[in-house]
């Protein structure tokens, strides 16, 4: 067993071999970390999707339009009450200060807080504001936003807001600068899992291998590992594929000298298409039963 073990581990710590003897390029096989992924404590790289320029634009312009237009309705409300004599002018002035704040700091900022970095603008584009690690806003981060925008927001018109934002990739305002903040594109494409074969270098293997059963908890690990390599930092996704090849290596005969990924790979696939092809033959089989499990015993009456 352990002579087993030490030429498991030896066979996929050796690099793979192509067709002339030299060593395989796995370049284009290993994802690389750039500036806009995000790294989780498990060293998982995850791809962010930042919203547009545009989209933030449209975004902002229903928001301001929300919250300037409550404030004109509280205008218009107080108004009412000053032409009727039951206010004053400095109560008048001092109650329309009171609602522009209100309007355009204390309402975006619990709006952006109790629903965790949303607005009615970002609903209608897929947005959240989210911290630049992922998580979810607090207080600190919706009140710099809020106070910030009532400079870049409704004291230019938008117009600063739109500068700073040109000039990052995340299209950042000034708040979410200062804040460490971005907005979170939420709205994905549908999604087809692409449907791969046996990896070129071991189709010939593939034919003769003898893959046995393997526990259902290893094989799904093997699945979600495939599924999200290119997630992984190049250094933990070759130190997962090797632990992974090295507790399926028991289960499959001869083993390949290939690369563990691409073992993996491979064993994945031909378990998939022998699954595939006993559940064809069980199909077929009960087609040919199905006359017998359909058909009424004799002389049984016949009903409407």
């Amino acid at each position: 067993m352990a002579s087993r073990e030490l030429s498991t581990a030896a066979n996929f710590a050796a690099p793979a071999k192509g067709a002339a003897g030299g060593p395989i390029d796995f370049s284009t096989n290993v994802a690389s970390a750039d500036d806009d992924e995000l790294i989780t404590g498990e060293a998982v790289a995850l791809s962010v999707r930042p919203t547009g320029f545009v989209l933030r634009g449209a975004g902002a312009v229903i928001d301001w339009v929300v919250y300037f237009g409550l404030w004109i309705g509280i205008f218009f409300a107080l108004s009412i009450l000053l032409a009727g004599g039951i206010l004053s002018d400095a109560t008048f002035s001092a109650f329309i200060v009171v609602a522009l704040v209100f309007c355009i700091v204390v309402i975006p900022t619990t709006v952006e807080l109790l629903s965790r970095g949303r607005s009615l603008g970002k609903l209608a584009i897929g947005a959240r504001i989210v911290r630049d690690d992922g998580g979810a806003i607090g207080f600190r981060h919706a009140f710099i936003r809020a106070l910030t925008g009532v400079l870049e927001i409704f004291g230019t018109l938008g117009g600063m807001a739109a500068l700073v934002a040109l000039f990052n990739s995340k299209a950042k305002r000034l708040g979410d600068r200062i804040a460490g903040t971005y907005s979170q594109n939420e709205r994905i494409t549908r999604y087809e899992a692409p449907v791969f074969g046996v990896p070129l270098e071991l189709v010939e293997w593939s034919r003769t291998a003898d893959v046995a059963k393997m526990p259902d908890q290893l094989g799904r690990r093997i699945s979600q590992f495939l599924s999200s390599a290119s997630g992984y930092t190049p250094q933990s996704r070759v130190w997962a594929a090797r632990s992974l090849a090295a507790e399926a290596a028991p289960y499959v005969s001869p083993l390949p000298a290939a690369d563990p990924e691409l073992f993996l790979a491979a064993i994945s696939v031909v378990r998939r298409d022998r699954e595939f092809a006993a559940l064809q033959a069980e199909k077929a089989r009960l087609a040919t039963l199905a006359p017998a499990l359909e058909k009424l015993p004799r002389d049984f009456p016949t009903r409407a």
